[in-house]
């Protein structure tokens, strides 16, 4: 009978050869993430009224700089064992595709440059990282696979049925005795998945925006993490015997908690986009309309229906009402710089009528 293992293997290779060219598993995790994020934030962003292209266009800008402030987060916590006795020396800081990508500052440095590419592109920045805060979610969780292929960020040994089986050249100090692990590069693809969809569908329920649909996902994701870091037995630094990545999610977890509070207060309901311009506001027009033209474009007029004649002995009784000029989102035709022209009726013009004679 053919024996069937009680763990998850790893991968025994995670680099092959084009020629000369060395294709690793982690930069193409990377990479598919990459991809993904940007395919699916267009997508969002364009259903919210931008164009297609400006997400690529901000993200050429935003990868580079998350994927410098990702190794900058993780040399940073990870210090000793670069520069500590039999560490990888300085020349490794630089060796990204051995692994080695701190979220927290991927997030802060990448939001850094999609800043500059939404100001060089003229994008709205709160809308932008709404729409591209699920791809990011997921991005992550395929990127996760890049450490199974490293072998690299697993938690406490564990004999569970989805164990994870780790060679002994990649075993930490002190567990050399153990073979198989918590698979915590698993645990959190699959909460970044789930997050993803959350957040989805968090934001087509409630019409989130003002960028607390990103905020929403850096919250989740932050009770997440805080949790499967308690599972970790990699090298990191500890404050009171606890992990330094928990109490980074503590705190990233709770302003992001008060950012969604304070912006659904302050700013409730969804940005207007037209065409990847803010219609930031849409002033109230006091008028008695049988008839608005936006942007001075032709309407096809409805049939009008005859009212009933009435007796005016005044002209000057008849009063001029407020009207609103309600614009929906699918239905803008213009930005708010744009002249609107508007048909009305002004009380100078209202002529008594008088009673038809029988004859």
């Amino acid at each position: 009978m053919r024996h069937i293992p009680t763990f998850m293997p790893s991968p025994s290779n995670g680099v092959w050869h084009l020629g000369p060219v060395p294709i690793r598993a982690y930069a193409l995790c990377i990479l598919a993430g990459i991809f993904i994020a940007v395919w699916l934030g267009n997508r969002r962003f364009i259903a919210r009224g931008g164009i297609n292209g400006q997400v690529a266009d901000v993200a050429i800008w935003a990868v580079p700089f998350g994927i410098v402030g990702g190794r900058l987060y993780h040399v940073a916590t990870d210090w000793q064992a670069y520069v500590g006795e039999g560490g990888k020396g300085f020349l490794g800081m630089f060796r990204i595709w051995e692994g080695g990508l701190g979220i927290w500052g991927a997030i802060a440095l990448g939001g850094v440059g999609a800043w500059i590419g939404c100001m060089r592109h003229a994008v709205p920045f709160a809308p932008f990282a709404d729409a591209i805060a699920p791809g990011i979610a997921i991005a992550q969780g395929v990127g996760r696979f890049g450490n199974w292929f490293n072998q690299e960020l697993f938690g406490k040994p564990t004999t569970v049925p989805w164990a994870l089986e780790i060679d002994t050249a990649h075993r930490p100090t002190g567990f050399e005795q153990y073979e198989t692990f918590h698979p915590t590069f698993l645990y959190e693809a699959i909460a970044c998945f789930i997050i993803a969809a959350v957040v989805i569908w968090a934001d087509k329920k409630f019409k989130m925006g003002h960028g607390r649909v990103f905020a929403l996902y850096v919250a989740i994701y932050c009770a997440a993490r805080g949790l499967i870091e308690t599972l970790r037995i990699d090298e990191a630094h500890h404050i009171g015997g606890i992990r330094l990545n928990v109490f980074t999610a503590l705190i990233v977890g709770a302003c992001s908690l008060g950012y969604l509070v304070i912006s659904a207060e302050r700013y409730p309901g969804r940005e207007l986009m037209y065409k990847g311009k803010l219609v930031s506001e849409i002033p109230e027009v006091p008028l008695i309309a049988r008839q608005v033209r936006v942007n001075n474009e032709p309407k096809t007029e409805e049939p009008k229906t005859e009212e009933p004649k009435t007796e005016v002995s005044d002209p000057a009784s008849v009063k001029e009402e407020p009207a609103q000029v309600l614009v929906a989102q699918a239905e803008v035709t213009a930005v708010a710089s744009e002249p609107t022209a508007v048909t009305t009726t002004s009380p100078a013009e209202a002529k008594p009528r008088g009673r038809r004679r029988k004859t």
